[in-house]
C-alpha cells in the first residue's frame, strides 16, 4: 500500500495509483474504477478552485448515495474546503438553519433537491455545469489542507436547542479507519464488495462505508435508499461480500423468505446506530451462518467506538470491546464503577473530534477525554452493554432526534399549550417518537392534525408517530416537565 494519507482525499489517489483498473463504486448499471474515480475528484476540486472558494469554505453536499456524492465528497476534501454532507428528508426550514450556521459557500445537490437549498450557491449533479466541469483537462489546485484541519462538519443534536455542527478532522476520519483496518477479522478487505446504502450524509456510512472502502481500496456497491427486496437483490446480483448496516435492514431482511440464498456471498455484516433484537440476530445466523457484529460509536468519535468484532464472543445485546486505539472508561461522579456497575462512556483516541462548531467548545477535557453520555455497564468479560443515556436523545433508525426540537414544533401550534416528547421502542425503527400533548382550552385536535402539523416542518423521521393528549404533564420543583415520570407511566 501507498504512503500514508494526510488528506482524507488522498486515500482515493493512493487507491488508484495501487489499482486504477479495478471498479471503486457501482451505481445502478454504471460502474467507475478507482483510477477514473481520481481524475473525476481531481477535476472537481479543480472545478471548486475556479469558483473562487478558499480553503476551509463550507460546502454542503445534499444528495443521495451516488457516484456524484463520491466525487463531490474526496474533490472538496482534495481543494482544502470542508465537506458538509446534508440529509436529503430534511425540509427547507431544517435545511436552512444549517447552511446559515455553517456559512455554507455552495451547495452540490441535485435537480431534486436543488429548491430546498434556499438562496445558497448550486452546482446541480448530472447538469450541463456538472458536465462540463468534470471534462475539463484541469488538475487540482496544490493545497496542504489536511490532518489537524478540519474535514467535515456534521450536525448532530446536542444536549440543548439546536443540532449542533460537530468538527471532525482529517487526523479524526484517518485515525478511526486506521483503527478499524487493524481489527480481525477484517472489516472491509481490498477484495471485499461493499454494500453501501447506509445514508452517505450520515457519519456511519460516510466514513465507516464510504471512507472504509476508499482506505483499503475495496469496491462499494451504492444504493440511494433502502428496500428490503431490492437491496438484498443487488446483494445477490453484485456478490456483496460485506455489510455496513443499521438494524432496520437486518429486521426487514429476517422477515423475508430465502435469506440464506441471498446473502451466499457474504463474508461478513456488521450493524450499528441502535441496537439489534436478539431475536433477528438469531434469524440472520440461522438463514446464513454468519453472526451481525454490533458496534457503538458517535458522529464525534468518526463514528466507531466498540464492537462484538473485538470479543471473544459476539453476545447478543452487546456493543462489544473498545476497537484498537480507543480508551475508553465507565465513570461515575468522576469515579471508574465497580466491576458490572453502570456508569457513563468516556473515551480517548485519536478518532476524536476538534470540538463543536465553530470555536471547538464542548469538546475533549483538557487530558483528551470526551464524554459521551451514554451509559453502560461491562460484565465479567469485559464485553460493554449499553443501558441509557444521560441525554434525552431518540434514536430513530439510527438518526438522532432531540426532543426539544420537535416540542418547539408542536408548542407552536396555536391548540397546544405544552408538549412533551418521549422515545419508545420500535419493532422496526428502534424507537419511534411519542408525544404527549396538552390542547388550550376549547380546542379540538386530532392525533392527525398533530402530526401533519408536524410532518410540514420537520423530517419524517423526526414526527411523531403517536400522540396522546392528556390534561396536564408532571413538573419539577423548578418546573421542568419530569421527563422520568413521564417514561414510567408511557
Amino acid at each position: 500500500m501507498s504512503a500514508e494519507a494526510r488528506n482524507l482525499a488522498d486515500l482515493v489517489g493512493r487507491a488508484a495509483s495501487d489499482n486504477p483498473d479495478k471498479t471503486a463504486l457501482i451505481d445502478g448499471d454504471r460502474t467507475l474504477t478507482w483510477g477514473a474515480l481520481e481524475q473525476a475528484v481531481d477535476r472537481f476540486a479543480a472545478g471548486l478552485a475556479a469558483r473562487s472558494l478558499q480553503p476551509g469554505d463550507r460546502v454542503g453536499l445534499l444528495l443521495p448515495n451516488s457516484i456524484e456524492f463520491a466525487v463531490a465528497y474526496f474533490g472538496t476534501l482534495r481543494a482544502g474546503l470542508v465537506a458538509l454532507p446534508l440529509n436529503t428528508a430534511y425540509t427547507g426550514e431544517e435545511l436552512g438553519y444549517q447552511l446559515t450556521d455553517s456559512a455554507a459557500a455552495l451547495v452540490v445537490t441535485d435537480a431534486e433537491h436543488r429548491e430546498l437549498a434556499g438562496g445558497v450557491d448550486t452546482l446541480v449533479a448530472r447538469s450541463d455545469e456538472w458536465s462540463a466541469l468534470l471534462a475539463a483537462d484541469a488538475s487540482a489546485p496544490a493545497v496542504t489542507t489536511g490532518s489537524e484541519d478540519l474535514a467535515v462538519l456534521l450536525y448532530t443534536s446536542g444536549t440543548t436547542g439546536r443540532p449542533k455542527g460537530a468538527m471532525l478532522s482529517h487526523r479524526a476520519l484517518l485515525a478511526n479507519l486506521a483503527q478499524m483496518a487493524t481489527i480481525t477479522p477484517r472489516v472491509v478487505a481490498a477484495d471485499d464488495v461493499v454494500l453501501l446504502v447506509l445514508p452517505l450524509f450520515h457519519v456511519y456510512g460516510l466514513n465507516a462505508g464510504l471512507g472504509l472502502t476508499a482506505y483499503v481500496g475495496a469496491t462499494g456497491v451504492l444504493a440511494d435508499r433502502f428496500d428490503p427486496v431490492e437491496t438484498l437483490q443487488l446483494v445477490h446480483d453484485r456478490a456483496v461480500s460485506n455489510i455496513v448496516g443499521a438494524p432496520p435492514m437486518y429486521v426487514a431482511w429476517s422477515m423475508l423468505p430465502g435469506l440464506g440464498e441471498s446473502l451466499a456471498s457474504l463474508r461478513l455484516a456488521v450493524s450499528g446506530a441502535a441496537p439489534l433484537p436478539p431475536a433477528v440476530l438469531a434469524a440472520v445466523l440461522d438463514a446464513t451462518g454468519h453472526h451481525v457484529f454490533e458496534g457503538y460509536g458517535l458522529t464525534e468519535t468518526a463514528p466507531v467506538l466498540t464492537t462484538t468484532l473485538c470479543s471473544d464472543v459476539a453476545k447478543p445485546g452487546s456493543i462489544g470491546r473498545p476497537i484498537p486505539g480507543v480508551e475508553l472508561r465507565l465513570l461515575e461522579s468522576g469515579e471508574e464503577v465497580d466491576d458490572d456497575d453502570p456508569g457513563e462512556i468516556v473515551v480517548r483516541g485519536a478518532n476524536l473530534f476538534s470540538g463543536y462548531w465553530p470555536d471547538g467548545a464542548g469538546g475533549r477535557d483538557a487530558n483528551g477525554w470526551f464524554s459521551t453520555g451514554d451509559v453502560a455497564y461491562a460484565d465479567q468479560d469485559g464485553d460493554l452493554f449499553l443501558v441509557d443515556r444521560v441525554r434525552e436523545l431518540i434514536l430513530v433508525s439510527g438518526f438522532n432526534v432531540y426532543p426539544r426540537e420537535v416540542e418547539d414544533v408542536l408548542v407552536a401550534h396555536p391548540d397546544i399549550s405544552e408538549a412533551a416528547v418521549l422515545g419508545v421502542p420500535h419493532p422496526y425503527t428502534g424507537e419511534t417518537v411519542k408525544a404527549l400533548v396538552v390542547t388550550r382550552e376549547g380546542a379540538e385536535l386530532t392525533a392527525e392534525d398533530v402530526i401533519e402539523w408536524s410532518a410540514r416542518r420537520l423530517a419524517r423521521f423526526k414526527c411523531p408517530t403517536s400522540v396522546d393528549f392528556v390534561d396536564e404533564l408532571p413538573h419539577s420543583t423548578t418546573g421542568k416537565v419530569a421527563k422520568g415520570r413521564l417514561r414510567e407511566s408511557a
